[in-house]
């Protein structure tokens, strides 16, 4: 049915649920996992501090180490359950697009997600990740809430 599943997160606790739903559901039909995170593009005023400062950890630095502390999350759990799991990340203002262009690159044909991540007013005006997935991508998606 699904052998190749796309668990995007964000680091919440509403990610994590959906990535214990999706690695359950890859260990019962011996399906694989990518992990996926997308990380906001460096704005320009802290490109150009980090330039001035020549600091040793910059923002890109930091903001890749914690999306590879989320993906190493999911990948122990996955390790644990038995399956098969690796994972990556992106840069991106539009996370849903990164989210639909890492699962069709990657050759996943499920991608399970949570209908809450941290909220924003964007969010509140616009409408979550999850429905602009949703939207504009067609490979299943499993909406855990």
């Amino acid at each position: 049915m699904f052998s190749h599943i796309l668990v995007p997160t964000d680091g919440s606790d509403y990610a994590m649920h959906a990535a214990e739903i999706g690695i359950g559901l890859a260990r019962s039909l011996g399906a694989r996992i990518y992990a996926f995170h997308v990380l906001a593009p460096l704005a320009a005023v802290a490109y150009l501090s980090d330039v001035i400062q020549h600091t040793e950890d910059s923002h890109v630095e930091r903001a890749v180490l914690r999306a590879q502390q989320r993906l190493d999350e999911i990948a122990e759990l996955a390790n644990k359950a038995g399956v098969d799991c690796h994972g990556g990340y992106a840069f991106d203002r539009r996370p849903y697009v990164a989210i639909v262009g890492a699962a069709k690159k990657q050759h996943c044909d499920l991608i399970v997600m949570s209908t809450h991540g941290y909220a924003t007013l964007d969010r509140m005006l616009l409408g979550s990740e999850t429905n602009r997935v949703l939207g504009c991508c067609d490979i299943p998606v499993l909406v855990c809430h």
